[in-house]
């Protein structure tokens, strides 16, 4: 089971336009830290799953065939993007899984194309793409939305964005896994204050606590998170995801 980071940052992206802040005077000059929207390839021998579809050059990152499905966490634009262009493509067909939400995003689910909507996914209710067991999992956030836990010949890959802290059924079911390796929200650097929609580090480092992870990776960072990390670093176990970097 590998797992690549096609973007890792929130809906303004790293550099933010307009900002001379540390993070985007540096990702402007060095493209190796630009962020582009949150998203990822997951690959399973044969199997490869994108996760989330906020990637506007998805036609021309995957020819027909390429993909076996798309798996969505939510319906915010900034996570669908992409899929407004290729759902007008030819000679193919892809499975679109997701949460419940009618309302998805614009006439996205009115008007599909080729994106194969399948039946909304149920909490907790694991199904399986060949050989890869995938259970979604609620998480906090504005629009309903899923974060998945992949399982596969003991391997144990948490992928979970957007969300605000992990709802107490969530957290509870992943304290059952063993050698867990997660992928999890931190949009902001720690504040005073709780978050509203999205991870600080502070719940970040309390999540990790509490999950006994492995590693846990940080991805949807916003420029203020890097350039926090410009002068400050991480607790053992946490580490900062980059787009492209792959976890095997």
């Amino acid at each position: 089971m590998q797992l690549t980071f096609l973007g890792t940052g929130d809906v303004r992206q790293v550099p933010v336009y307009g900002c001379d802040c540390p993070a985007c005077s540096t990702a402007r000059q060095d493209r190796r830290l630009r962020r582009k929207p949150c998203s990822a390839l997951l690959e399973l021998g044969e199997l490869r799953i994108l996760l989330d579809g906020g990637l506007t050059d998805l036609a021309e990152r995957f020819a027909p065939g390429d993909l076996n499905a798309i798996l969505l966490t939510h319906y915010h634009v900034d996570h669908v993007q992409g899929l407004f262009h290729l759902r007008w493509g030819l000679n193919d067909s892809i499975p679109v899984y997701g949460p419940d939400d009618r309302n998805g995003c614009a006439d996205l689910l009115k008007h599909p194309g080729i994106l194969d909507f399948r039946p909304p996914l149920t909490a907790f209710v694991p199904f399986q793409l060949d050989e890869l067991k995938i259970t979604p999992l609620p998480l906090q956030h504005s629009k309903p939305t899923f974060g998945y836990l992949f399982e596969h010949d003991g391997q144990h890959l948490a992928y979970l964005t957007d969300t605000v802290g992990l709802p107490e059924k969530t957290e509870c079911f992943l304290q059952n896994f063993d050698n867990l390796e997660v992928v999890i929200d931190c949009s902001q650097p720690p504040r005073p204050e709780p978050p509203r929609n999205h991870n600080d580090l502070n719940l970040v480092i309390e999540i990790h606590t509490r999950l006994h992870s492995r590693r846990t990776w940080l991805t949807h960072i916003g420029h203020e998170m890097d350039a926090w990390l410009i002068d400050n670093g991480l607790p053992t176990g946490l580490y900062v995801a980059q787009d492209g970097q792959t976890l095997v």
